[in-house]
């Protein structure tokens, strides 16, 4: 396929690696125009100076950016994708974003004969990089779903369609309360276990064949009782995401009294200076308190 991908951020750049070198013929498109020259340098293919033009030329476009707004300026607008894509087409927005706009998109695509997948991803970068990552989808039509199944196994180990239009970003706010729950008790329960006088690392040997086990443990524990947070998420993507998870919930009644609290603990390591630091480092409360 001719593919065609807006966003070559730390996600976007390795997942459009992962499709060229899975054979297809991919046009990048980056707000950055020399970071799109230097993608296309190292990876084959083509680069558009404007969304529009990506569109124009392909027949399914992804997007990665970074909110809703982001993915507005790229799709819609004089030069936006809306414009260029052609009827037949399928435009795949890798974006967390909101579910509303999902919607905005999948209506504004239908009434140009275009498809629209919402397909947040999980993983982190280290993820994108390997072509592991977790697509969570939402789709209108089981047809267009099943036509870019393949396309997203260049850098998918699971894939889904989780319902209509929406679903999709629905399921990432999911994924990101339950991982905002498990790395707050992963990180008390570390500084428990330092303050006890324990080896962390062999509580964590221990306790992580057992009911305690979780992902975060067994990817960040060690990184965590040493101070380190250089390792995928960001803090600030993380409060962003937990915002649209708040804003969602405003409609659906859903009590998110915990997320909330956490959320409030990642504002304050902000306060540290550690907006760029991964989710972990909600640790650094921890063993770094404030005098």
């Amino acid at each position: 396929m001719k593919v065609g991908f807006c966003g070559l951020g730390v996600m976007g750049s390795p997942m459009a690696r992962h499709l060229a070198s899975k054979g297809h013929d991919v046009v990048v498109y980056n707000r950055n125009t020399q970071k799109a020259q230097q993608w296309v340098e190292k990876n084959g293919g083509s680069f558009a100076l404007t969304p529009r033009e990506v569109g124009e030329q392909c027949d399914v476009v992804m997007v990665c950016v970074g909110n809703d707004g982001d993915v507005r300026s790229v799709v819609f607008g004089a030069d936006g994708l809306v414009v260029g894509l052609k009827s037949g087409s399928v435009l795949v927005d890798h974006t967390t974003a909101s579910a509303t706009l999902a919607r905005e998109l999948s209506a504004a695509c239908s009434a140009k004969g275009v498809g629209f997948i919402d397909a947040p991803v999980s993983g982190g970068q280290a993820g994108a990089e390997n072509g592991a990552l977790t697509v969570m989808c939402g789709c209108d039509d089981q047809k267009v779903f099943d036509r870019m199944r393949p396309v997203f196994d260049a850098y998918a180990k699971a894939c889904q369609r989780m319902g209509d239009a929406g679903a999709g970003q629905l399921t990432k706010m999911v994924n990101q309360i339950c991982i905002a729950g498990v790395v707050s008790g992963l990180a008390e329960a570390l500084n428990f276990a330092m303050r006890a006088g324990l080896d962390a690392d062999q509580v964590v040997e221990v306790i992580s064949k057992g009911a305690a086990q979780s992902w975060q443990m067994e990817n960040r524990s060690k990184t965590m009782v040493r101070d380190q947070y250089d390792f995928g998420f960001a803090v600030e993507w993380m409060r962003k995401d937990l915002g649209i998870c708040f804003d969602e919930a405003k409609n659906n009644g859903a009590d998110l009294t915990m997320t909330k609290l956490v959320d409030a603990l990642y504002a304050r390591v902000i306060e540290m200076g550690g907006s760029r630091w991964d989710t972990s480092s909600l640790m650094k409360l921890l063993t770094h308190p404030k005098k």
